[in-house]
């Protein structure tokens, strides 16, 4: 990250001894602000958007759940990542955190070290997709992020599954027979059909910390960090299941078209010592498998 650059955290909580610890932490590497309820931080929000946000999931005048909901049915402040802080133990809190759009969960009492590394993580994302924005790292056909993109993001995912042991998932998509699409209808609308489903699948990337890209051709990929082979598997049916049900008309509105997919769905919690690579070849496998039992299918190896 740029040296000169210090990204702004607001930590949300009604305890004002919470907000002191968090400023502690923090307050070294980033500008730090405060807020004691959920109001308070609504109204932060709009005024100084944060680039990262630590929400309190219990408070007195709305929860923490009901704050990251309005976040996150926003245009304009649904892609803030938000941390979940808690001293609920539950998972079914952090799941609903999760399922809510929260990209990672703390517990309290507050553990330094712990505090400061997801920050510094979701800060390093926060990042890299501005340097993408600022160095054209998108696809200029699909207007979603390109192959070198999604390597840089890969790699960091990847690491960070390691670090804090954690499930990470990707789903491998090729379009059907999309050169006997090509030749019917022309590269043109070729094009066109490129440009929806790509748009589906970006839409399927949910959290900041998803991503969806054009890996080449008619070859896409969805990187699900945090997330497990049942959960992918839910995202990459719907994502079959939208596509196919998608209608494309042609240019001069005389003929509506359509396509299917095959996605390759692959999971893994890697520890040290495992590659990438190797996780994504297998996913390239899994494709290979669908595409040649029938395509427009999922198929995992798992499943």
């Amino acid at each position: 990250m740029a040296a000169d650059q210090k990204y702004i955290i607001l930590a949300v909580d009604d305890e004002r001894s919470n907000l002191v610890v968090l400023n502690k932490i923090l307050s070294r590497e980033f500008d730090v602000l405060t807020a004691k309820s959920g109001g308070e931080a609504l109204t932060r929000v709009a005024d100084d958007r944060p680039d990262l946000i630590l929400l309190d999931i219990i408070m007195p005048d709305m929860s923490g759940f009901d704050v990251l909901a309005k976040l996150k049915s926003s245009q304009e402040t649904r892609n803030i990542p938000v941390i979940i802080i808690t001293g609920l133990s539950g998972e079914e809190d952090e799941e609903r955190g999760f399922l809510l759009g929260a990209v990672d969960y703390i517990t309290k009492p507050f553990k330094n070290a712990i505090v400061l590394a997801r920050v510094r993580t979701h800060i390093q994302i926060v990042h890299q997709i501005r340097t993408i924005e600022r160095l054209g790292l998108i696809d200029p056909l699909t207007d979603i992020a390109n192959r070198r993109s999604f390597d840089d993001r890969m790699e960091i995912e990847w690491r960070r599954s390691i670090r804090e042991n954690k499930p990470i998932s990707f789903l491998m998509m090729d379009v059907d027979k999309f050169k006997n699409y090509n030749d019917t209808y022309g590269h043109p609308q070729g094009d066109t059909l490129l440009k929806t489903v790509a748009g589906i699948f970006a839409s399927a990337a949910r959290r900041p910390t998803d991503m969806a890209a054009r890996l080449g051709g008619e070859e896409f990929g969805v990187l699900l960090p945090d997330t497990d082979l049942e959960s992918a598997l839910v995202i990459a049916e719907t994502i079959r299941s939208n596509v196919e049900s998608r209608r494309v008309p042609t240019v001069d509105g005389k003929t509506v078209t359509s396509a299917t997919i095959s996605i390759g769905v692959v999971t893994a919690t890697p520890k040290d010592g495992d590659l990438a690579k190797d996780f994504l070849t297998k996913a390239d496998q899994n494709l290979y498998t669908a595409k040649n039992t029938g395509r427009n299918r999922v198929f995992s190896g798992d499943s």
